[in-house]
């Protein structure tokens, strides 16, 4: 049997652009997704800690270094520039590789730089 798990979570985020007339998705910055494993493409959920708004949409990388995290399209409907969000991204795995799972955690901080 297959299990849906958490493999990547990135917590701190804070959105820092919202681009409404575009296609949807999560531009993030492209060190952070790296970091969190997480591909271009990838589906992920986007947590808002302000209103508790959960979407789930596709990841888009960003300048490397730059901080970007922009809601696009549907998705910036979402949030405001300056909420904090979560993003949390899952995988498939054996019944018999739970135990073993482990998920990455990336934390940023205020400038959405990585901490952890």
């Amino acid at each position: 049997m297959l299990r849906i798990f958490c493999k990547s979570k990135i917590s701190g985020l804070q959105v820092t652009e919202a681009q409404l007339y575009y296609e949807g998705s999560i531009t993030i910055d492209g060190e952070i997704l790296n970091a969190a494993d997480i591909a271009v493409g990838e589906r992920v959920e986007v947590l808002n800690l302000n209103n508790g708004s959960r979407i789930e949409t596709y990841a888009l990388a960003g300048k490397k270094g730059s901080g970007v995290v922009c809601l696009n399209g549907p998705a910036a409907r979402s949030g405001c520039v300056g909420d904090p969000i979560i993003v949390l991204c899952y995988c498939f795995v054996e019944d018999k590789e739970v135990k073993t799972q482990k998920i990455k955690v990336i934390k940023v901080n205020a400038k959405n730089q990585i901490i952890v």
